[in-house]
């Protein structure tokens, strides 16, 4: 069933699917799939070719654009788009601390959550294309962990694609999660470095709250429990092009003053609440590194076992020695688990999913070596998300694909740079940049 409705500029259609829970088992359980599709208002009647947009995450559903903002108004010019909601994202059978308890106990959750990588996205989008391009191919465009499903999807379907365009996501085809977090904390600290070369009012601010995170114990509006941890995770806004002046904005009244002493601002607080929970998105802290997981080695919690050999994100140690606290990425960690309302019933199923040794390879590197689908990739320099060498090594391993390398956006390029990154990249896939 589908439905159709306007706004300024573009005509909107929902569509709902159905496929299998495990496309190994297509007689099986199934879950429900949405997206929604956007065509220029002009244009509505017209036989265009599809763009099929595969969102960043894991576990984020597809932009909820209003009219024709960012890339997708470069994207209307010339095709039907499809933002489609990953499996158990937006309005694709969710799975969240409410839903999951359907499956069973941790155990059933865990093994559920398996067919949630980027195999089964890609399967996912195999299954519902014939049914809107009549089997023609299409134009994928991944946006960091979907351009991880865009490499998938070359490996795994190519047949499916006319041309796919990566932004900050070109994946490692053989790291393990450990090689990930190895390569991130280094450029992490080169960001947070920067922040505070621009803004070295900060240095002693941060210092100051997380003096305070660890002297005081402090509930967040909501039940989250703001650790020092936890605080320097908001580290992972600095990847974002205006990452750097949101983290300043947020720390420069951080504190009032109370009959009782200094304390952090309701207003800082509830800016706080924000950014960390995982409430709307718990299948990001879920399944995160399970995204790296392809053979029998678990991935074990890597982000917190890697940070122990880089000893100088310890805010504690920082303080102690007068040095600056360094602010932490996009990193997963066990005691989210216990801070984030949203996360402590699914404690036990995070845990299954890191101790999990069954991980089937999620890439194709022979398919790949011989990829005729024209490919081309933006690769961000020193991205904090996605490690530049292993993605300009994943770019020499795929046949015909062309990379614009950039130091002029960061890793929200495609939102900050378009319509120009998305131009250039079309460009290159038909040789003409």
């Amino acid at each position: 069933m589908t439905s159709s409705y306007r706004q300024p500029g573009v005509v909107l259609t929902d569509h709902r699917f159905t496929v299998p829970l495990d496309h190994a088992r297509p007689d099986g359980e199934t879950i429900e799939l949405y997206a929604r599709e956007a065509v220029a208002g002009d244009k509505a009647g017209q036989d265009l070719p599809w763009l099929l947009y595969l969102q960043g995450g894991p576990g984020f559903g597809a932009n909820r654009f209003v009219g024709r903002p960012a890339w997708l108004d470069r994207a209307l010019r010339d095709y039907r788009v499809l933002l489609l909601d990953q499996r158990g994202t937006g309005g694709s059978t969710p799975a969240t601390r409410q839903t999951l308890p359907l499956r069973g106990g941790p155990a059933e959750q865990a093994e559920y959550l398996t067919h949630f990588r980027a195999d089964s996205i890609v399967r996912d989008c195999e299954a519902i294309r014939p049914r809107l391009t009549g089997g023609v191919p299409w134009t994928v465009l991944g946006q960091s962990f979907g351009g991880f499903c865009t490499v998938s999807y070359l490996s795994l379907a190519p047949e499916g694609l006319n041309t796919a365009v990566v932004t900050g996501g070109l994946p490692s085809l053989d790291a393990h999660a450990d090689d990930v977090y190895r390569a991130a904390y280094p450029r992490v600290e080169r960001k947070v470095a920067a922040h505070y070369a621009r803004y070295p009012q900060d240095v002693e601010r941060a210092r100051r709250i997380a003096d305070h995170l660890l002297t005081h114990d402090v509930v967040l509006p909501g039940g989250h429990r703001l650790t020092v941890e936890a605080f320097q995770s908001l580290g992972l806004m600095l990847g974002a092009s205006d990452g750097s002046h949101r983290l300043h904005f947020l720390l420069e009244d951080a504190f009032v003053r109370t009959p009782g002493g200094p304390e952090l601002s309701d207003a800082f607080q509830e800016q706080v609440r924000g950014l960390l929970s995982y409430a709307g998105h718990p299948l990001y802290a879920l399944v995160h590194e399970s995204i790296y997981g392809q053979d029998a080695r678990p991935t074990a919690w890597a982000a917190e076992r890697v940070r122990a050999e880089f000893p100088q994100f310890d805010a504690a140690k920082a303080i102690a020695g007068d040095a600056p606290v360094l602010f932490t990425g996009e990193t997963v960690h066990p005691w989210m688990f216990e801070t984030d309302p949203a996360l402590r019933p699914l404690r036990e199923t995070a845990e299954l999913l890191a101790a999990r040794t069954d991980w089937q390879p999620l890439y194709d590197a022979a398919r790949l070596a011989a990829n005729e689908v024209p490919v081309a990739a933006a690769v961000y320099h020193d991205d904090m998300y996605v490690d530049t060498a292993h993605s300009l090594r994943t770019a020499r391993a795929v046949r015909g694909l062309r990379t614009w390398v950039t130091d002029e956006f960061e890793h929200d390029g495609l939102r900050a740079g378009a319509p120009r990154v998305l131009d250039r990249l079309l460009a290159l896939t038909r040789d003409e940049a």
